[in-house]
Protein backbone atom coordinates (compact mmCIF):
# COMPACT_ATOMS: atom_id res chain seq x y z
CA UNK A 1 0.00 0.00 0.00
CA UNK A 2 3.31 1.85 -0.34
CA UNK A 3 3.27 2.52 3.48
CA UNK A 4 6.69 1.38 5.48
CA UNK A 5 6.02 0.55 9.06
CA UNK A 6 9.43 0.62 10.58
CA UNK A 7 8.90 -0.42 13.97
CA UNK A 8 7.44 -4.18 12.88
CA UNK A 9 8.08 -5.93 16.64
CA UNK A 10 4.96 -8.03 18.47
CA UNK A 11 4.09 -5.55 21.14
CA UNK A 12 2.79 -3.79 17.43
CA UNK A 13 0.98 -6.77 16.43
CA UNK A 14 -2.58 -7.63 17.76
CA UNK A 15 -5.14 -9.89 17.02
CA UNK A 16 -9.03 -8.98 16.69
CA UNK A 17 -11.49 -11.15 17.70
CA UNK A 18 -11.67 -13.31 14.44
CA UNK A 19 -7.66 -13.87 14.73
CA UNK A 20 -6.91 -10.98 12.31
CA UNK A 21 -3.52 -10.12 13.00
CA UNK A 22 -3.38 -6.03 12.89
CA UNK A 23 -1.13 -4.02 13.12
CA UNK A 24 -0.86 -0.82 15.50
CA UNK A 25 1.95 2.25 16.67
CA UNK A 26 2.37 3.58 12.95
CA UNK A 27 4.23 6.15 14.91
CA UNK A 28 7.55 5.73 12.73
CA UNK A 29 5.94 4.59 9.44
CA UNK A 30 6.51 6.48 6.37
CA UNK A 31 5.05 6.92 2.71
CA UNK A 32 7.21 5.75 -0.15
CA UNK A 33 6.88 5.36 -4.01
CA UNK A 34 7.41 2.20 -5.54
CA UNK A 35 11.32 2.31 -5.90
CA UNK A 36 12.22 4.98 -3.39
CA UNK A 37 14.61 4.76 -0.98
CA UNK A 38 14.66 5.95 2.51
CA UNK A 39 16.97 7.07 4.80
CA UNK A 40 15.72 7.59 8.34
CA UNK A 41 17.02 4.72 11.03
CA UNK A 42 14.52 4.07 13.28
CA UNK A 43 12.88 1.32 15.29
CA UNK A 44 13.66 -1.16 17.72
CA UNK A 45 17.70 -2.25 17.71
CA UNK A 46 16.96 -5.95 17.88
CA UNK A 47 14.48 -5.69 15.11
CA UNK A 48 16.29 -3.75 13.14
CA UNK A 49 17.62 -4.61 8.99
CA UNK A 50 21.38 -4.80 8.77
CA UNK A 51 21.02 -1.77 6.05
CA UNK A 52 19.91 0.22 9.01
CA UNK A 53 22.48 0.00 10.82
CA UNK A 54 24.60 0.49 8.22
CA UNK A 55 23.01 3.93 7.79
CA UNK A 56 22.49 3.48 4.16
CA UNK A 57 19.71 4.00 2.24
CA UNK A 58 17.26 1.22 2.56
CA UNK A 59 13.93 -0.01 0.34
CA UNK A 60 11.24 0.36 3.45
CA UNK A 61 9.88 -3.16 2.06
CA UNK A 62 13.04 -4.98 2.86
CA UNK A 63 13.74 -3.43 5.89
CA UNK A 64 10.21 -4.60 7.42
CA UNK A 65 10.48 -8.03 5.92
CA UNK A 66 13.66 -8.43 8.09
CA UNK A 67 11.90 -6.99 10.89
CA UNK A 68 9.24 -9.74 10.19
CA UNK A 69 11.71 -12.34 10.01
CA UNK A 70 12.26 -11.80 13.44
CA UNK A 71 9.17 -11.70 14.57
CA UNK A 72 8.37 -15.16 12.84
CA UNK A 73 11.72 -16.28 14.74
CA UNK A 74 11.06 -15.36 17.51
CA UNK A 75 6.87 -16.67 17.92
CA UNK A 76 8.42 -20.02 16.31
CA UNK A 77 11.63 -20.39 18.52
CA UNK A 78 10.53 -18.37 21.34
CA UNK A 79 13.27 -16.21 22.17
CA UNK A 80 14.85 -13.24 19.65
CA UNK A 81 17.46 -14.51 16.96
CA UNK A 82 19.63 -11.42 17.65
CA UNK A 83 20.28 -9.81 21.61
CA UNK A 84 22.96 -8.73 23.77
CA UNK A 85 22.99 -6.31 26.07
CA UNK A 86 26.18 -4.46 24.36
CA UNK A 87 24.60 -2.49 21.33
CA UNK A 88 27.85 -2.90 18.94
CA UNK A 89 28.13 -6.65 19.82
CA UNK A 90 23.97 -6.74 18.90
CA UNK A 91 24.74 -4.70 15.74
CA UNK A 92 27.76 -7.01 14.67
CA UNK A 93 25.36 -10.02 15.11
CA UNK A 94 22.96 -8.29 13.11
CA UNK A 95 25.25 -7.04 10.52
CA UNK A 96 26.48 -11.01 10.22
CA UNK A 97 23.01 -12.59 10.58
CA UNK A 98 24.69 -14.62 13.51
CA UNK A 99 22.02 -16.56 15.20
CA UNK A 100 21.25 -20.36 15.90
CA UNK A 101 17.93 -21.60 15.27
CA UNK A 102 16.19 -24.32 17.22
CA UNK A 103 16.56 -27.73 15.47
CA UNK A 104 13.54 -28.92 16.59
CA UNK A 105 11.92 -26.50 13.52
CA UNK A 106 10.49 -28.34 10.17
CA UNK A 107 12.87 -27.93 7.76
CA UNK A 108 10.27 -25.76 5.80
CA UNK A 109 10.65 -23.29 8.93
CA UNK A 110 13.95 -23.16 8.91
CA UNK A 111 14.67 -22.81 5.33
CA UNK A 112 11.73 -19.61 5.48
CA UNK A 113 13.38 -18.29 8.55
CA UNK A 114 16.99 -18.42 6.64
CA UNK A 115 15.65 -16.83 3.45
CA UNK A 116 14.10 -13.76 5.00
CA UNK A 117 16.72 -12.73 7.86
CA UNK A 118 19.40 -12.08 5.13
CA UNK A 119 21.74 -9.54 5.54
CA UNK A 120 21.52 -8.24 1.96
CA UNK A 121 18.53 -7.05 1.04
CA UNK A 122 18.78 -7.87 -2.80
CA UNK A 123 18.78 -11.15 -1.67
CA UNK A 124 16.63 -11.20 0.95
CA UNK A 125 12.98 -13.06 0.63
CA UNK A 126 10.48 -10.85 -0.74
CA UNK A 127 6.97 -11.56 -0.56
CA UNK A 128 6.08 -13.00 -3.24
CA UNK A 129 9.10 -15.78 -2.43
CA UNK A 130 7.35 -15.73 1.27
CA UNK A 131 4.08 -16.27 0.28
CA UNK A 132 5.19 -19.49 -2.43
CA UNK A 133 7.18 -20.85 0.53
CA UNK A 134 6.36 -24.50 1.80
CA UNK A 135 5.70 -23.29 5.31
CA UNK A 136 3.95 -20.65 4.71
CA UNK A 137 1.54 -22.50 2.74
CA UNK A 138 0.85 -25.58 4.96
CA UNK A 139 -2.52 -25.22 6.54
CA UNK A 140 -2.24 -26.06 10.29
CA UNK A 141 -5.16 -27.21 12.45
CA UNK A 142 -5.70 -27.10 16.29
Amino acid sequence: MGIVHRDVKPENLLLDDQLNLKMVDFGLSNTYAEGEKLNTACGSPCYAAPELIKGLDYVGQKADLWSSGVVLFTLLCGHLPFEDSNTQSLYQKILNARYKISTFLSDDAKSLVSNILVPDPNLRYGLKQIMSNQWFRTKYTA
